[in-house]
């Protein structure tokens, strides 16, 4: 894992369903339930710390997506109209209209197709900290988990830029989001009982701090 990016720690401290049966709008919905910043401290504490391991080699196959959630709408399309405002959908759970606002870098757009839907903890990082041995069927689940806050929409650039990094070399630029960014990430690594390494521990504590 890389060590802890002493410059993203700097700058960002100091800154303080329903089943569609024709067009429709849809209310916009928040990201789901996010701890407490005293909540997210003690989960940290009980999380295990391991080196990381890539054996077996990860590959992006061995977590399905996208899974239907409701009617005809899948994760994706489910995250979609959750996170953005005057969702309007075609019968097949398509969005249509509608506006959205990416919470890791403020980037906005009309267009859903520009928009990722990002998983807070990356599917790589969750395999080297315990999903490896995971059942496909689990490692399913956590892919399309829209009950935690595990999966938000955020612009394609955003997405890209994170990668598979943990919040020892990234987290959001838009600086108001990256306490809720670091509660969901534990609160996502608790549930799922995945591991977390020391620069990563670390990093997570040092914005915690802040919080």
């Amino acid at each position: 894992m890389v060590f802890i990016n002493a410059f993203i720690l700097a700058s960002v401290l100091a800154s303080a369903f329903a089943a569609p049966v024709a067009e429709r709008q849809v209310e916009s919905r928040a990201l789901p339930s996010v701890i407490a910043t005293s909540t997210a401290k003690s989960y940290l504490s009980e999380l295990t710390v391991a080196t990381e391991s890539n054996s077996p080699a990860y590959d992006r196959d061995l977590f399905k997506t996208w899974d239907i959630i409701s009617g005809t709408c899948d994760t994706r399309e489910t995250v979609l109209k959750r996170d953005g405002t005057s969702v309007v959908t075609d019968s097949a759970c398509k969005a249509t209209s509608g506006q959205w606002t990416s919470p890791y870098d403020g980037a906005t757009t009309t267009d859903p197709s520009t928009f990722d839907i990002d998983h807070v903890v990356p599917l790589k990082e969750a395999w080297i900290s315990g999903a490896r041995n995971w059942t496909p069927a689990q490692r399913e689940a956590f892919a399309n988990d829209v009950t935690r806050p595990q999966l938000v929409a955020v612009s394609a650039s955003s997405n890209r830029s994170k990668g598979d990094r943990d919040p020892a070399s990234w987290v959001p630029t838009s600086t108001s989001f990256v306490c809720t960014y670091i509660k969901a990430y534990i609160q996502v690594k608790h549930f799922y009982d995945l591991s977390v390494d020391t620069d990563e521990k670390s990093a997570l504590a040092s914005f915690l701090a802040s919080c």
